[in-house]
């Protein structure tokens, strides 16, 4: 019996199809059609798949984003096959020939541990964190030699970016970027008042495809825009004379995120960043050994003074029980944290390489926005936010000074 899927693409839809690879990064404006591509491309591989009980899985980086955006068209599309089964709760489709396509979130990636994949969508890479693909995805397609479609929208110099870039460099790999102005999916009467109503750096992000803009509603933009331009995104080296504090936000199911930073004169050094989750305080205390840094303190937040029903002890006590020399940042308000760190990124200097990660963290940080697109006056939570707040501890537990000492000379290594 021969069933018809109810999908017809549109020409640069059914051109995608054809080139796909392995591989593929996809950078689409705003309305382009490619949640509806990509959710077809999952149900014809999962169809079409001869491997046992297939898996096939549509990541977003909310589980609740992942349900709004593709779970009616996946259930439209699939609906026309037999013996079709719906599971509302996982947001999972049964198929007839045994194969599973599943929505899932990033929110916590750790979760996504041990699956395997037959093939995967990537939506809006630009808010997971970097980690999801090398650690989390990669692996899990490795044995049955699956595909991987990264989709979005740009937000900025970011892991969207990077992957983005490595599939235009790598003959292996298809990646592309669709812009409004060239595909002709958005009448140019909607685009053109689209252009008079949103910032232009908005409008050239989500409809010119353009890297350049910072993420939308992105706190630190501005300040993190002025370290790049004076060149204090470099390669800042260790001082083996001057002791190293480190900041943390400590997580135990979420992550830990630590930042180590020296103070030469009154420019501070970020020479390093570390974060991970799921792991004790032992593991933070040998991981800060192994970096053979000479510590002088180690700042942890005002909550590591409450004692755990478990132990009975708080995480301090069990930070001091290791050895480690530790003081409590003061409390302080989320918008009281984030103007000090306004104030103060003017005198950091980052280790391109060594930071990255809590960079690119500080980078994406952003206002939640709600449905009218509208910015609210609190930061949205998620992969950003354990580097945000450690580094928001940093500005507010460092002894301010007034002027600048002599400026320091670094490499420019034309990374920005």
């Amino acid at each position: 019996m021969k069933i018809t899927i109810p999908y017809k693409p549109r020409p640069l839809q059914q051109e995608i199809h054809k080139n796909l690879k392995r591989f593929n990064v996809l950078v689409c404006h705003r309305r382009f059609g490619k949640t509806v591509l990509t959710v077809n491309e999952l149900i014809k591989k999962c169809l079409q798949c001869t491997l046992p009980r297939p898996r096939y899985y549509y990541i977003a980086p909310t589980y609740s984003m992942a349900k709004r955006i593709a779970w009616d068209y996946l259930k439209h599309y699939t609906g026309v096959l037999p013996k079709m089964e719906y599971h509302e709760t996982e947001l999972r489709a049964d198929l007839p020939n045994g194969g599973r396509i599943q929505l899932l979130g990033c929110e916590r990636i750790d979760t996504l541990r041990g699956l395997y994949m037959d093939g995967v969508i990537l939506d809006e890479v630009s808010q997971m964190p970097p980690k999801l693909w090398t650690e989390i995805i990669r692996p899990a397609l490795s044995d049955r030699k699956g595909f991987m479609i990264a989709i979005g929208t740009p937000a900025g110099h970011n892991s969207f970016f990077d992957l983005y870039n490595h599939g235009l460099q790598d003959e292996q790999w298809f990646a592309k970027s669709f812009k409004a102005s060239e595909t002709k999916v958005v009448e140019q009467e909607e685009l053109d008042e689209a252009k008079k109503l949103m910032p232009p750096e908005i409008y050239e992000a989500e409809y010119e495809c353009s890297f350049e803009s910072s993420a939308i509603g992105s706190i630190y933009a501005q300040s993190l825009a002025k370290c790049d331009q004076e060149g204090r995104v470099t390669k800042v080296p260790y001082d083996s004379t001057l002791k190293v504090d480190t900041y943390w936000d400590l997580g135990m199911r979420d992550k830990t995120a630590i930042w180590f930073c020296q103070q030469k004169g009154s420019a501070i050094h970020l020479i390093d960043y570390l974060e991970d989750s799921g792991e004790s305080l032992e593991y933070y205390a040998h991981a800060l050994d192994n970096k053979g840094y000479v510590y002088d303190t180690h700042y942890l937040p005002h909550d590591a003074n409450v004692r755990e029903i478990g132990t009975g002890k708080s995480r301090l006590e069990i930070a001091q029980s290791l050895g480690l020399v530790t003081s409590i940042v003061p409390k302080m308000s989320v918008e009281d944290g984030i103007n000090a760190v306004r104030m103060t990124l003017g005198r950091c200097w980052f280790d391109y390489e060594k930071t990255k990660e809590g960079l690119d963290a500080l980078r994406q940080y952003r206002w939640a926005i709600n449905d009218k697109g509208e910015t609210k006056n609190r930061p949205l939570h998620d992969w950003t936010s354990h580097s945000a707040d450690s580094f928001r501890y940093l500005c507010t537990g460092l002894q301010e000074t007034k002027n600048w000492s002599s400026k320091i000379s670094y490499p420019r290594l034309g990374i920005v």
